[in-house]
């Protein structure tokens, strides 16, 4: 029988809290210890040879790997229901390191229209440079998904909600069709966490995430995880493009990732709790011309986020003003409590405007092409008082 908290089919939070740790292992320390540890020392000569032919386990370098970044990556694999997963210095090297292990010179890859302007301008701009092809798709379009197919990509990546229009992906659906044509699907589930969805359980083959996000949720670190098979994980953790790049997690953003997770739970569901109340606050302001956020009633693919997310809908809002990219401006420029700033998954309510600071990669007919229009902006919800955040929000609507 399992000790306490060790049993992967206890719930996410426990789980998240207590598997893969045993305090007994460690003088009784109730929270896993930070190594920090460059090297480490071998038993004997041999010893050290052994591991490197990886005829036995253990730690050599701390470009490789490190405890208090396994603990991580087996918490990480059992939230996103996967056999393993990997950490890696941010969520930007998790996608790179997987694409460049399991893509080649001559592939094609099939990526959705909308992405975070880093990923779009990798996929878009430097990893042509080793060539891969690059075929960009709208992904809500199943027939055109089917049609591209026809390229044979290697490789089919999309995020849902998607940044920072918060349009979705059929995961299922997309999932089947790259089946049929062989393809790898990597989803970036950094919007969602695994509280609210899981594609590895819809069919997708990987997952990835910025761990700076919500998983860290305290906006104090940088760090990336991806999940899935020890097949397809296995590769990129050895002795390739991670570790030859260097894009190792240190371990103390192993440690603090680990700490944001224990409340990761509790954090979601507040944040999406409070980003329900804050788009439907927003949605009844003249001054808005759209709010999209996945549990309003005019959200187009009501259907789809109740499939994949089910009652939450995450912590992100996008909105468009009345007065364009200037309304935009002068309500940002408006708020007090709720600050300018492009990152996500804090405990702080944070404002941006993707046209011209996350997603200014896209070049403008980029934008207008893929709906991320001058006039949107983009509200992550953090863990303030709603009340609170709906005066800030109403004091800076009536001066616009």
């Amino acid at each position: 029988m399992p000790k306490h908290g060790t049993n992967r089919k206890a719930g996410a939070a426990t789980r998240a809290i207590h598997l893969g740790y045993d305090p007994a292992e460690f003088r009784g320390a109730l929270t896993m210890p930070m190594f920090l540890t460059s090297t480490y020392a071998f038993e004997t000569a041999q010893h050290g040879a052994n591991i490197f032919a990886g005829e036995a386990q253990g730690y050599v370098y701390g470009r490789t790997k490190n405890p208090t970044q396994e603990l991580l990556e087996v918490r990480m694999a059992s939230l996103e229901s996967a056999e393993a997963g990997l950490a890696m210095a941010s969520g930007i090297a998790a996608i790179t390191t997987t694409v460049f292990t399991h893509g080649k010179s001559g592939d094609t890859i099939l990526v959705d229209q909308v992405l975070y302007g880093c990923t779009f301008a990798f996929f878009a701009r430097e990893i042509t440079e080793f060539g891969i092809t690059t075929v960009f798709v709208d992904m809500t379009d199943l027939k055109a998904v089917e049609d591209a197919m026809k390229a044979s990509p290697r490789m089919v990546f999309f995020e849902t909600p998607a940044n920072p229009t918060m349009r979705m992906v059929d995961i299922e659906a997309v999932s089947n069709i790259a089946r049929k044509a062989g393809a790898i699907v990597v989803v970036d589930n950094t919007f969602a966490t695994p509280i609210i969805q899981r594609p590895l359980e819809m069919g997708a083959d990987l997952v990835v995430h910025s761990a700076t996000k919500f998983l860290g949720g305290h906006g104090d670190l940088l760090g990336g995880i991806v999940c899935g098979s020890s097949e397809l994980v296995n590769p990129i953790r050895g002795r390739g493009i991670r570790v030859l790049t260097g894009a190792t997690i240190s371990p103390f953003n192993a440690f603090q990732i680990l700490r944001g997770l224990k409340t990761l739970k509790l954090r979601v569901n507040a944040h999406s709790q409070s980003a329900r109340l804050v788009a439907e606050n927003l949605a009844q302001s003249e001054k808005t011309t759209s709010v999209i956020y996945p549990t309003l009633p005019d959200y187009p693919q009501q259907e789809l986020a109740a499939k994949q997310m089910g009652d939450q809908g995450g912590a992100i809002i996008a909105v468009r003003f009345d007065g364009g990219v200037e309304a935009g401006h002068r309500f940002i420029n408006a708020l007090d409590m709720i600050k300018c700033a492009v990152s996500l998954g804090d405990a702080e309510t944070l404002v941006q405007h993707p046209a011209s600071m996350t997603h200014s990669i896209y070049t403008p007919e980029e934008r207008a092409m893929f709906g991320i229009d001058d006039d949107l902006l983009r509200i992550a919800v953090g863990l303030e008082e709603v009340e609170d955040l709906n005066t800030d929000i109403d004091n800076a609507l009536s001066q616009i």
